[in-house]
């Protein structure tokens, strides 16, 4: 069971709902517009993004990186605005979404980007140029609804229109729970 609260004591109460979908759904598309929508309405909003690729969020040559390439397995990079933590896996393996979700700063809601097979609730994004993909939803019943930008066979869950944040807000608001009222408070609805 999901709980929300300005404070998660533990993994179990994490406020974690997914967007899940194939390349090039949309995914990032929906998360940039649900995090407007919700921090819009005074919510504290964190993500988390998947990615079957190597990445690099340091500049080569910068100092972060420089002190990568020394030797160390963590490096955090600090400015009067933001903070950044790099930390080297490779012999750990991937962490589990719990862990990464875990490690960020409470948040009212933690939309997550990729994970599809996660055990949290989540909406299916489709895109027509994608329609030949196997759909998340008949094989995985935490999909609440699709969002698409065709029609869908979509196992009798409700299926909006891409652009249609606030009714996909809507969901997730109802799904968990405590957060619908503070959704409901905030956006006077």
């Amino acid at each position: 069971m999901i709980t929300v609260g300005k404070v998660f004591p533990s993994p179990g109460t994490l406020p974690l709902f997914g967007i899940a979908g194939w390349s090039n759904s949309g995914k990032t598309t929906l998360i940039e517009k649900l995090a407007t929508h919700f921090s819009g309405e005074g919510l504290r909003v964190a993500t988390i993004k998947h990615t079957h690729h190597k990445f690099d969020i340091d500049t080569p040559g910068s100092d972060t990186a420089r002190h990568r390439a020394a030797g160390a397995a963590e490096t955090a990079i600090v400015s009067g605005t933001r903070v950044a933590f790099i930390e080297e896996i490779d012999s750990a393996g991937e962490p589990s979404l719990e862990a990464v979700a875990a490690r960020l700063r409470p948040a009212d809601i933690i939309l997550v980007e990729g994970f599809k097979s996660a055990n949290i609730p989540k909406i299916e994004v489709r895109r027509a140029a994608a329609a030949s993909e196997k759909l998340l939803v008949s094989s995985d019943p935490l999909v609440l609804a699709i969002a698409a930008d065709h029609e869908v066979d979509a196992h009798g869950k409700p299926v909006f229109d891409l652009n249609d944040v606030d009714g996909i807000a809507g969901v997730i608001a109802r799904t968990l729970g405590p957060f619908a009222q503070a959704w409901k408070r905030a956006s006077g609805r």
